[in-house]
């Protein structure tokens, strides 16, 4: 039982936060306070059984280059604990959960899960043929954020897209960090990422899409008219985008991951901003 929690990472719970605020904040947005109660219990869920489908077939994707990188030779499906057929089967059992799940909803957010599952299933395979793998995983993160605001009004406006374009930009700088932890062996192996494809210009990059992304948040609370305490939480992120950069600068991958860990908090910090200024 200990590897199948390991295979979903139910025991590093970091990728479940990083995917649940966005849909939080889609939700609570939508609904301009506090939404359906079963909607808020059907997305947490869902995200918890997506995000552990997402790891089984990433481990699964990724089950003959994992065996050459040292933070990740000991997974469950690398190390033979859980084999490959095993792992398919859980993958399916809760894909099937996640649908269940979605059919609580209405018809438009069926609909938007199926591109959803499509591309969590295609996430793991393109860091073999694009350089940009952290853009679709960024495409995948974000499509609880048109499913959740179709499931609460069960339509889909053009306002909802500035929170998808906040999640995918967000999901590409941390992404981004935690494949710089990697980025010596993922060139070895032939896996492809933002991170080498950036460089020596990796700081720059990430410095200007965390500018782009303070935009897209300050445009978030003009288009949905939030209050103070809204901005005054961008203040709080900027000071967590400067940490980053002070991470950054010391060149050790264990302090890229140490970045990609501490995004957590920015996702925290404008879902704060949100709630007190939508249901306060």
């Amino acid at each position: 039982m200990n590897a199948y929690i390991r295979l979903m990472r139910l025991d590093k719970p970091i990728g479940i936060l990083l995917l649940l605020w966005p849909t939080y904040w889609a939700l609570f947005l939508s609904a301009d306070g506090w939404p359906d109660f079963d909607l808020l219990f059907i997305f947490t869920l869902g995200v918890i059984v997506m995000r552990s489908a997402g790891c089984v077939i990433n481990d699964f994707a990724d089950r003959n280059i994992d065996k050459h990188i040292k933070r990740t030779k000991d997974r469950p499906l690398t190390s033979g604990e859980i084999s490959p057929n095993s792992a398919l089967v859980l993958f399916a059992v809760l894909v099937l959960i996640a649908l269940v799940l979605v059919l609580q909803t209405n018809i438009l957010t069926i609909q938007l899960s199926f591109v959803a599952v499509g591309l969590a299933t295609l996430y793991p395979f393109t860091k073999r043929w694009t350089n940009f793998p952290q853009l679709v995983l960024g495409a995948a993160f974000g499509m609880s954020v048109p499913m959740a605001y179709s499931a609460q009004t069960g339509t889909l406006p053009i306002a909802s897209g500035i929170i998808f374009l906040a999640s995918l930009v967000w999901t590409l700088i941390y992404d981004t960090l935690y494949a710089m932890a990697d980025r010596e062996e993922d060139i070895k192996i032939g896996v492809k990422s933002t991170a080498i494809l950036f460089e020596k210009y990796d700081q720059n990059i990430i410095t200007l899409l965390q500018i782009l992304l303070i935009l897209i948040f300050i445009a978030m609370g003009n288009i949905f008219n939030l209050g103070l305490i809204y901005y005054f939480s961008l203040i709080i992120i900027v000071f967590f985008m400067i940490y980053h950069q002070f991470l950054m600068r010391k060149r050790q991958n264990s302090l890229y991951f140490k970045a990609f860990i501490n995004n957590n908090y920015i996702g925290m910090t404008v879902f704060t901003g949100i709630f007190f200024s939508v249901v306060a």
